[in-house]
């Protein structure tokens, strides 16, 4: 996977209820599956920007997910990413596997401001670690109370996405991806927003950066770095033009793949078709 509408298409309408993952229930899919048998989806995870709302409130399909069960692993994975770059473990790792012993300068992230964009569960649990490294917090998210970042220390809350984008060192996403959200990095951000030439996070949705301009953005110097768990195509291809590019890491889609989480999530999600069974 993900499965892709054709590949779903053709089965979907035997199922009463589905445990499905990125797949693309487009509004063919889900009129298909509501002709046939299927009642629920129930997103393995939290995401739902592959499954189409609109449609599954019109054909009378239960939509259901798995709100705050990835902080732990997807927050750890932002630190994983950060600190492999910011140390250089990537490339040295390679160099001494090659017998080369040529040390690389890397940078501390003790004290730096990190821009929180997005402040769900995930967004809060990247908050309390940051706690550890004492560095500065700078929420963005129009959804939460003000009073949030009293939660933390050296926290602020602030409404005006452009302060967010002039102070961090480092910004790292956790919202989700609507047409509200999609390419909130962009072009305009990347040229003229950005004056720390931050290292940009991503391990919520690819739609949320505009690719072209983060590969413009590294190879300028304009950002530091881009550490990603999500390509606009998964699996990967041989067409992914992030693929090469210096200062880019990117992992498969694995922030949430932990032992302890497969098994939180897959006992969730199993539980939410049961609870919607037992109402129809």
């Amino acid at each position: 996977g993900p499965l892709e509408e054709e590949k779903l298409i053709d089965i979907i309408d035997q199922f009463d209820a589905v445990i499905c993952g990125d797949d693309a229930y487009t509004r063919k899919v889900i009129e298909r599956g509501a002709s046939g048998n299927l009642k629920i989806l129930s997103k393995y995870g939290v995401g739902l920007d592959r499954i189409d709302l609109k449609a599954a409130k019109e054909f009378g399909i239960k939509v259901t997910n798995c709100p705050g069960i990835n902080q732990n692993s997807v927050a750890e994975h932002v630190y994983a990413l950060l600190l492999s770059f910011e140390k250089n473990i990537h490339t040295q790792f390679n160099s001494v596997r090659q017998f080369s012993w040529k040390r690389q300068i890397g940078h501390e992230i003790f004290g730096k401001t990190l821009g929180i964009i997005g402040f769900g569960a995930i967004g809060k649990e990247v908050a309390r670690i940051a706690q550890a490294f004492k560095q500065k917090i700078i929420i963005y998210d129009p959804f939460v109370k003000e009073d949030v970042a009293k939660l933390f220390s050296n926290t602020e809350k602030t409404t005006d996405l452009l302060k967010l984008f002039k102070e961090s060192d480092y910004i790292t996403l956790h919202t989700p991806l609507n047409p509200e959200t999609k390419h909130i990095i962009n072009l305009e951000v990347i040229n003229n927003q950005l004056k720390k030439k931050p290292v940009i996070i991503n391990t919520a949705r690819a739609g949320l950066v505009d690719t072209d301009a983060i590969i413009y953005g590294v190879k300028t110097k304009k950002i530091s770095g881009y550490l990603c768990d999500v390509l606009d195509k998964e699996p990967v291809t041989k067409d992914e033009k992030l693929i090469g590019v210096e200062n880019v890491i990117i992992t498969p889609h694995v922030g949430s793949r932990t032992y302890e989480n497969v098994v939180n999530q897959g006992c969730k999600a199993v539980k939410n078709v049961i609870d919607l069974i037992n109402l129809l």
